[in-house]
């Protein structure tokens, strides 16, 4: 069921025709930040997989892909919920070195999404990828790439907020690192959405961390599929929203799993038949770089900067008719 929240008395900053220009800043100069800081090199991506592969993220394990038939191959195709393991595959296939990696503009299509205010059936993000040694496959690696997005990401809100002063957002670079567990046991009697915007309201800058596994009371913080992140080496960076008053995720991401890990994880989930994927046994039997990696949401990240209230204001997509009327009454403005 679709949720719309209208904040008192909002009106958007910039105008439709400026909003084109400043996402078209922000998505050029971002691009740059994050590629710089990370040793990042451009690639293309597909738009679908066969699903076969089993490259194809799986999400929670619930969520219907989008799937058609292809005429000349006779066979069936996927358009992807993210590019999460495909990356890992086009590091290997690519010859990636260690210390450097990939980046790409990845568009999606997931239609169990549920329709708010952050969600849309149209995913775009920018997905990236680096090959790194076993030995940076630890916590403090983790959060050393985390700083370096955060600072690429303010780095851009700076850029933005010197070409249109009327902009105020305020991001801070100051991340506070915390566990799915140390939420839970700071905010025993909050649901885990209720947490995360417990700790943003104090902390404004956050990573989530460790993001898969059951905490002690017996359930996730979150879901996360069992085949790409490290349940132990994972996280969500996330800012407070001031607009929505709510914690406000930008990015999943995490160093992956390796051969152990991945054995571990495919039995907690129950997804054990995965093995037998070309992606798993490859990765099974160690022939895949280590890496980490993660999804930075595109549409998230010109919504915040921007200062806008609803996901439809920054990206084309379709919507159901409450959200619609509800938008057109509240003079949100959807593309």
């Amino acid at each position: 069921m679709s949720k719309l929240i209208v904040p008192d008395g909002y009106r958007s900053v910039l105008p439709v025709y400026e909003t084109q220009t400043a996402i078209g800043v922000i998505k050029r100069s971002f691009e740059d930040n994050l590629a710089h800081a990370l040793n990042l090199k451009r690639v293309s991506a597909p738009l679908f997989v066969d699903p076969q592969t089993g490259l194809n993220d799986n999400l929670n394990g619930v969520e219907r892909p989008v799937e058609f038939d292809i005429k000349e191959t006779q066979g069936n195709a996927q358009i992807v919920h993210s590019l999460a393991k495909w990356k890992r595959m086009a590091l290997y296939q690519y010859g990636f070195p260690v210390g450097e990696g990939l980046y790409t503009d990845m568009n999606a299509v997931r239609r169990d999404e549920e329709m708010d205010n952050l969600h849309s059936i149209y995913v775009d993000q920018w997905d990236w990828e680096v090959v790194i040694d076993k030995e940076s496959r630890n916590g403090a690696f983790l959060k050393k790439t985390v700083s370096a997005i955060v600072n690429a990401i303010c780095d851009t809100a700076d850029k933005i907020k010197a070409q249109y002063p009327a902009l105020h957002v305020n991001l801070s670079r100051d991340v506070q690192f915390i566990t799915t567990q140390q939420l839970e046991d700071d905010y025993p009697n909050l649901s885990p959405k209720e947490r995360e915007n417990a700790c943003l309201k104090k902390h404004k800058t956050v990573f989530i961390m460790q993001i898969g596994g059951i905490l002690k009371s017996g359930i996730k913080h979150d879901g996360r599929a069992p085949d790409y992140d490290d349940w132990t080496l994972n996280g969500d960076i996330v800012f407070w929203n001031d607009v929505l008053q709510c914690a406000f995720e930008i990015s999943s991401m995490g160093i992956r799993v390796d051969s152990q890990s991945l054995d571990t994880q495919l039995t907690k989930a129950n997804c054990d038949h995965r093995r037998e994927l070309p992606f798993h046994k490859m990765l099974l039997e160690g022939k895949l770089p280590s890496a980490m990696g993660g999804g930075i949401g595109q549409s998230r990240l010109c919504m915040l900067m921007l200062e806008k209230a609803h996901v439809g204001e920054v990206q084309v997509s379709v919507w159901d008719e409450k959200t619609l009327a509800g938008c057109k009454a509240a003079g949100i403005v959807l593309l």
